[in-house]
């Protein structure tokens, strides 16, 4: 059973949702996020979390499918396909790897 206090999905003033989930990621996928965090960031001027990062790439990616072309399909994509392509590596070297890309020492 689930012991969370927090529902899983309320409505926000501005009319949005915010839904709770948990996923879970290569640390290749969250040294981009954190990346992708650190370009928001500069554009916004201020910090940003992930979670903000991650609710601004869904919302560019949805905006892109919706901007193209009612006849055009995106390509589809192999049940098998991966959100990260590279190699398996043991936990520990992912998450050093991943540190450093997203401290910029890598």
């Amino acid at each position: 059973m689930n012991d969370r206090v927090t529902p899983a999905m309320h409505a926000l003033p501005d009319g949005e949702a915010e839904l709770t989930l948990v996923v879970r990621l290569p640390w290749e996928d969250v040294a981009r996020l954190g990346q992708e965090a650190g370009r928001l960031a500069s554009q916004m001027r201020r910090p940003v979390t992930l979670d903000e990062a991650v609710s601004h790439r869904l919302r560019s990616a949805r905006a892109a499918a919706h901007a193209k072309p009612a006849g055009e399909q995106p390509p589809p994509v192999p049940s098998s396909a991966s959100v990260s392509s590279l190699p398996s590596r043991p936990p520990a070297e992912q998450a050093r790897q991943a540190i450093e890309r997203i401290n910029g020492s890598a």
